[in-house]
């Protein structure tokens, strides 16, 4: 995150940190003022048509760029001594180009793109009363409300900034803004509003807290309880793939009634913002931080689903952490990257990668699903799995994986012997809601009867997996036609895996048959 351009001593400047990007320009023009517009009626129509958003996850938001058409000046872009508008202080180009918060059409175009991924809250970057940040807040309630996406706050470590400093930002917020119907306020705490307070270890104490806390859920940006007892909740803002201590602040924040909002990001890059900076670069590997990031944050071992999630970050572009769409296609001969490969696409549908992957990951943690039912929905007789694309950990001689889905009950898939565990894997072809599968053994007697144990796991993409069906011991007998039917809640799949632990029969993992069929 990059520090407001707001006056700082050198000494404060340094107490920031390295993840902290140098300042820029002077201060901010008067707070503008108030009236909340026309637009808080029914908003776009096409806002209906978008996915439902969770106010159990929150990108952090950056409303401090701006450009000479609408601000007057380039703010923020210039940052590394970059030369906007092509060469910008980000190692990747926005699809927007280099834009400014002020713009109403960008920040609506920012709404539609949270709403997007599937998320519902913003918690937009603050840097006190009457700073620029503040001056954008009217705006983004506005259009936010349009599209029913809240408003949180993230309290910057502006300079002077105190305990009871912060106590007052809180009071000042909830009374300039609280009435806004796009002001976050949680129902599952009380309408209680959220503020995320960053690098809150700068400050040794938090008492002040009292004041503000029944009323607010104040986190401190920590993973160390230790240090939380005067806050409601805690967050650690930074892109990682180390979760040393998740559980126990996880399990501590049940016990005590506190929020755990982990942070979640594609990854890490701050270059071109700050030449020279030794910040270690946190590659996005075509998605797959991204990924382990979220699958951690939702991990039993992990402590489970928290009680919100924060991802770092929908447009902090100094420090390459956005999901905000970058183009695919941007200026030459200055080094941008690009999403181009995230997820397997390319061109211009990698830009919105990122965000189609949030969307997937919010309905992992909500437990919630926006792909619509088939406009004619096959009937529960129907074999979804039939004649379909079929894949396998392995395979000996003649029997290979396409002998599953090939609709003669006698060919059969053998994994590589001696080998456990083993899977086989079935391309549905698009997306269908299933909720149960048939695993089948040759009908002939010949095929004595065995127990092979296994466990089913579903799949959008073929990357990232979610448990249909925990592993269990299954009885296969010839007497009684050979196989099983397993069901399970109906779960969004085009991918279907079974992956196998154990066969009493034979050292390898055996099917005839493995039939899907619709929830």
């Amino acid at each position: 995150m990059t520090p407001n351009p707001s006056p700082a001593s050198p000494a404060q400047a340094a107490e920031l940190g390295r993840r902290r990007l140098l300042a820029l320009g002077a201060g901010a023009a008067a707070a503008a003022g108030l009236g909340w517009t026309a637009t808080r009626g029914a908003g776009p129509a096409h806002a209906d048509t978008l996915p439902p958003a969770s106010t159990d996850v929150h990108f952090f938001y950056y409303p401090w760029y701006g450009s000479p058409s609408v601000y007057g000046s380039w703010r923020h872009w210039p940052q590394g001594s970059s030369q906007p508008p092509l060469d910008i202080s980000s190692n990747y180009y926005p699809k927007l180009g280099a834009y400014d918060s002020g713009d109403s059409a960008v920040v609506a175009q920012h709404m539609t793109w949270i709403r997007q991924a599937g998320v519902g809250v913003v918690a937009t970057s603050w840097w006190g009363q009457g700073g620029y940040e503040d001056q954008r807040v009217p705006l983004l309630l506005d259009t936010a409300a349009q599209y029913g996406v809240k408003v949180a706050f993230h309290l910057e470590p502006y300079g002077g900034r105190t305990a009871a400093s912060t106590v007052a930002d809180i009071q000042y917020i909830n009374a300039r803004y609280g009435s806004h119907p796009a002001f976050f306020r949680d129902p599952k705490h009380g309408n209680r509003p959220a503020f995320y307070v960053f690098q809150s270890l700068l400050i040794t104490d938090w008492s002040p807290l009292a004041a503000v806390n029944s009323a607010n859920i104040v986190l401190t940006q920590t993973t160390d309880v230790s240090k939380a007892t005067y806050f409601g909740g805690l967050y650690n803002y930074a892109v990682g793939t180390d979760f040393t201590g998740w559980k126990g602040i996880a399990d501590w924040c049940r016990a005590n009634g506190r929020v755990w909002a982990p942070s979640v990001g594609p990854g890490y890059i701050d270059d071109r913002a700050v030449p020279g900076n030794t910040t270690p670069t946190l590659q996005r590997a075509d998605g797959g931080t991204y990924d382990r990031i979220w699958s951690g944050a939702l991990s039993p071992a992990n402590g489970g689903k928290p009680t919100w999630v924060s991802i770092t970050s929908f447009n902090e572009w100094h420090e390459g952490t956005m999901v905000e769409p970058a183009s695919s296609a941007p200026p030459a001969g200055i080094g941008y990257q690009t999403f181009v490969g995230a997820y397997g696409r390319t061109g211009a549908a990698a830009e919105t990668a990122y965000l189609d992957r949030t969307l997937y990951w919010v309905q992992q943690f909500t437990g919630t699903t926006t792909t619509p039912p088939p406009t004619s929905p096959p009937p529960a007789t129907t074999d979804l799995a039939l004649h379909k694309a079929a894949t396998a950990s392995g395979y000996v001689q003649s029997y290979g994986p396409g002998n599953v889905v090939d609709g003669d009950a006698n060919s059969y898939w053998e994994s590589t012997n001696g080998a456990f565990p083993q899977w086989i894997q079935i391309d549905l072809g698009s997306t269908r809601l299933v909720s149960r599968i048939v695993v089948g053994l040759p009908p002939s007697a010949a095929w004595g009867a065995r127990s092979e144990t296994f466990g089913v796991q579903a799949s959008l993409d073929a990357n990232s997996w979610v448990v249909a069906k925990s592993p269990a011991a299954y009885a296969f007998n010839p007497a009684t036609g050979n196989s099983v039917t397993i069901t399970f809640p109906p779960v969004n799949a085009r991918y279907l895996r079974v992956t196998f632990t154990a066969n009493t029969g034979w050292p390898a993992a055996q099917a005839s048959r493995v039939e899907v069929y619709a929830g």
